[in-house]
């Protein structure tokens, strides 16, 4: 979509939609761009009804030419002063589904949604986030005409208002800030929703070679199974052991053109196809395994942004791509494989992958770049899911404070997140009588003993480990913002992370 700001008053050119905030109970509308006729009769159609402005609320009304607008879009802001950032970019989200709905190509937004946010810059970032995330479509797989007739009904313009020369810079640069964090969430987007079988490792490493370039501050760095092995990460190479497509190592590094001390370490979980291995999976649970990357999809969204974001901070990006597929290479239940640091681990189940992986991605962040914090973000367990359901991930921290600005970044982002305890007894589940530590520790606390398999990685760095198997993929459209499919969740938590930074 463009954007593009008007100085002409409202009423003055043509538009096919204006939207216009009402907050409840104060149902006035059309203030100096309606003729008053018009007006009096759309707050009559209102009032038949009854349309009050509670939070969510939307009335489209068709203004029958009697003005240059053809039609206008009226929402509720719910009561005064209660409207939030996270709201705010779900209404614009609204306003954008409805304006598609109503068949729109161009919409103007009234200054009156815009004022919900004090700050100009964040109000319109937050109005093109919500706007460009509920445009989302994935159709590199349909016939070009289906992609065609999306576009053809879809809004190509937004205008908004524009204000004096100072406050016009900085709805510019929310406005570029809202850009970068949607297109950095679509990119993630885009890659969970690619079949596995383009979204292999060797496809994994490429995207991430994309990313680094001169003037990007980004290098990009990807090892094969050779160079993996002497840097001992066997048990990566295990899982990937069964499948044709050997497991690569990334690390993706950031450096801002500032003098910094400050090092962060991000981790995703990157197992393009998890059949389950030799453990199978049960067919229907195979369905959406092409999933299994999402965290370090995530990883590489947040990458596409970091050359507009400019934190102030060295971030380094890690993943370990593998596929876990069974064939007679396959590694085993019982089997004992041993981490980049030593740490050798009792295989009890081979569909409990990816806190194998993530073992080596993690110990390599530790030991090698040494970071004051390391954050990984995994599809892990299904137990999470039974925990906190599909909408909500799961955050457990060794560390009080950076849990705590990690779960501010989330509600930010408008990405739900909640604290589960590492809960020390539950380490008995995870021990093992012939090595180091297990890979399973039974169904009861699944979230937990995962948690507390990837600690034993960590070698006592600051780090906070976020389960995304929920949200990180939807079956149904429960929120505008939110298509079918990937979320490209995590992707802006670890932006407004930064940010705060």
């Amino acid at each position: 979509m463009e954007y593009s700001f008007r100085s002409e008053p409202l009423g003055s050119f043509a538009c096919d939609l204006a939207a216009e905030g009402v907050y409840q109970g104060a149902v006035a509308v059309g203030k100096g761009y309606l003729p008053d006729p018009v007006r009096s009769a759309v707050e009559s159609e209102l009032k038949r009804r009854g349309f009050e402005g509670k939070e969510g609320d939307c009335c489209l009304l068709a203004l029958l030419g009697q003005t240059s607008i053809r039609q206008l879009l009226i929402t509720g802001m719910g009561e005064r002063g209660k409207m939030t950032g996270e709201k705010f970019r779900t209404l614009s989200a609204k306003i954008l589904k409805a304006a598609n709905g109503a068949r729109a190509k161009d919409i103007y937004v009234h200054s009156s949604l815009l004022k919900n946010v004090r700050d100009p810059a964040l109000s319109v970032q937050l109005l093109v986030e919500g706007m460009e995330l509920a445009s989302y479509h994935f159709h590199a797989y349909r016939k070009h005409t289906a992609a065609e007739e999306i576009k053809k009904h879809s809004v190509a313009r937004v205008m908004l208002p524009s204000a004096d020369f100072a406050t016009r810079k900085r709805m510019e640069r929310g406005l570029e800030r809202g850009k970068s964090f949607s297109g950095a969430t679509a990119l993630a987007r885009d890659l969970v929703n690619t079949p596995s079988m383009f979204m292999h490792p060797r496809e994994m490493a490429q995207q991430a070679l994309k990313l680094a370039g001169r003037g990007t501050g980004i290098t990009c760095k990807v090892m094969n199974r050779e160079q993996m092995e002497k840097m001992g990460m066997h048990a990566s190479l295990a899982v990937g052991a069964g499948s044709q497509h050997e497991p690569l190592f990334v690390q993706l590094t950031y450096r801002p053109k500032v003098k910094t001390t400050k090092k962060i370490a991000v981790v995703g979980k990157a197992i393009t196809f998890d059949s389950g291995g030799l453990s199978l999976k049960p067919g229907d649970h195979m369905n959406d395994m092409k999933i299994d990357m999402a965290g370090a999809a995530a990883v590489l969204g947040l990458f596409k942004a970091l050359p507009d974001l400019k934190p102030r901070a060295e971030v380094h990006g890690l993943f370990i791509a593998a596929e876990n597929m069974p064939s007679g290479t396959a590694y085993r239940p019982g089997d004992i494989v041993a981490a980049m640091d030593g740490t050798t681990i009792e295989i009890e189940n081979t569909d409990a992958e990816g806190r194998v992986t993530l073992a080596d991605a993690l110990a390599y962040a530790a030991l090698k770049i040494k970071p004051q914090a390391i954050i990984d973000l995994a599809t892990l367990t299904g137990a999470v899911i039974i925990a906190l359901g599909s909408d909500v991930a799961g955050i457990l921290s060794t560390n009080k404070d950076l849990k705590q600005a990690l779960a501010h970044a989330a509600q930010d982002a408008g990405e739900p997140i909640w604290e589960l305890p590492l809960f020390r007894p539950y380490t008995e589940l995870i021990k093992s009588k012939i090595a180091d530590v297990r890979n399973v520790g039974g169904r009861a606390g699944g979230v937990i003993t995962a948690a507390l398999f990837l600690e034993k990685f960590v070698h006592g760095v600051p780090w906070a480990h976020i389960d995304i198997a929920g949200p990180s993929y939807t079956e149904r459209e429960t929120r505008p913002d939110l298509p079918y499919g990937a979320s490209g969740y995590g992707v802006r938590l670890l932006m407004k992370f930064l940010q705060k930074m």
